[in-house]
């Protein structure tokens, strides 16, 4: 009996040391991918659902499989090799190649950062704050807390914004769909090749497997010092955070279906889609979509322009960290504050049209992906660099679809349109 006991005893103290290891090494995936429902991503899922309806909610399916697939190889590299992908690229093609890729992803992720700050305006003018006030105070926030702050708390408040995504699913809840005609959706998927609606489809998995993410997702696992032999954990980080962003993006595309297209109500923007909830579903569903666009607003304008000074910085060789001090690493922060201000700034233009900005600049990820993907699958596949880690042939088939798919409906968009 005591042998027993001994073993009940060693059995718990396993379990609550794997459930600390895992919490301590949570973040980078949760984190990486809950940073996809940005303003640009909240406005391109309200658009699908109240465009749409539920016709393309089963994509959402396909997506997360390519995504969990993307997000595992980045993580991987990242634990293996102790590097960040812009520094495996430029190591492994050159440094023009690793410049012509960071020119076009910085207009890119240029155009993520300034759907942002439009999405903080947008939110807090629902609630009565004019955008000089927001924007600049919001602007000054993620600046102070990435620059003052180390990685460790960054971290933590990064982690406790995902929390409030939430909000989208008790919004989805109160507006009662129809879990019937739900589920047909998902089993009897339907797709036309109009333009609007490839367009749409490229939006859709250009906000959710965005280029940035990878580099991001990738740097911050290097920073947090993720070893080999826990890497089980950070593998069900990813897979965890992968699902996430999901079932936020399926609860937005519901909510807009069930309210909005039932209703015929056109929206240009998800602070649209937050007003018009009001007749349809009652002040509260307003109120509690808004604060989600200003969490994920928030959220996104800090870690949208850390991932791309992440990937400039190692591109060119230059120190990067959160938790360098500023003298130790003036390129990295001196590149984080300009793409703070500058976005924040340029938002405060009169006249600006914010939406194609918000709406295109996820399309324009959707058709820059495929690039991303044949480096990372280059590099994953390269057995002096990854040893025993490369790719098995899932993996390689789940991404190489996910390249040809993305290419051919670019072009086959391309051709559509002229």
């Amino acid at each position: 009996m005591s042998d027993y006991k001994k073993w009940v005893s060693s059995s718990k103290r396993s379990l609550w040391r794997t459930v600390g290891l895992f919490f301590i090494l949570m973040g980078p995936g949760i984190i990486t991918s809950n940073v996809d429902n940005d303003a640009g991503g909240i406005t391109t899922y309200s658009l699908a659902g109240a465009e749409f309806g539920l016709k393309l909610i089963w994509s959402l399916i396909p997506i997360m499989i390519a995504l969990i697939v993307i997000q595992e190889m980045c993580a991987r590299m990242g634990v293996v090799t102790g590097k960040g992908l812009s520094d495996l690229i430029r190591e492994k093609f050159g440094a023009k190649i690793t410049f012509y890729l960071m020119i076009g992803l910085f207009l890119t992720n240029m155009g993520n950062a300034l759907s942002n700050f439009a999405g903080v305006a947008a939110g807090m003018e629902i609630f009565g704050v004019n955008k000089f006030i927001s924007v600049p105070l919001s602007a000054f926030f993620v600046w102070w807390m990435v620059v003052k702050g180390t990685y460790r708390f960054v971290e933590k408040a990064f982690l406790v914004a995902c929390v409030f995504y939430i909000s989208y699913i008790i919004t989805g809840v109160i507006v009662k769909p129809d879990w019937g005609h739900v589920f047909e959706q998902f089993t009897h998927p339907q797709f036309s090749f109009e333009p609007s609606e490839m367009t749409m489809l490229i939006g859709l998995v250009g906000t959710t497997i965005a280029p940035w993410m990878q580099f991001y997702l990738q740097a911050s696992i290097v920073e947090k010092g993720i070893k080999i032999e826990e890497y089980k954990f950070a593998r069900f980080d990813v897979v965890m955070g992968s699902v996430m962003v999901h079932v936020v993006a399926f609860f937005i595309i519901l909510v807009c279906a069930e309210t909005l297209y039932k209703h015929g109500v056109g929206i240009t923007t998800a602070k649209d889609a937050a007003l018009s909830l009001a007749p349809l579903a009652g002040k509260y569903c307003t109120y509690l979509f808004a604060f989600g666009l200003v969490n994920a607003s928030l959220f996104a304008a800090s870690i949208l322009p850390l991932s791309t000074t992440y990937l400039i910085c190692e591109g060119l060789g230059w120190e990067v960290g959160i938790d360098k001090k500023f003298v130790e690493a003036p390129e990295f922060y001196g590149f984080y504050s300009l793409m703070i201000f500058l976005g924040a700034g340029v938002i405060l233009l009169p006249n600006l049209p914010l939406i194609p900005i918000m709406y295109f600049s996820q399309v324009i990820n959707g058709m820059v992906l495929p690039f991303v993907l044949i480096f990372m699958l280059l590099l994953i596949n390269d057995k002096k660099l990854m040893m025993g880690h490369t790719n098995g042939p899932i993996f390689n088939t789940v991404a190489w679809v996910t390249s040809i798919v993305m290419i051919a409906l670019t072009l086959f968009l391309i051709i559509r349109m002229f």
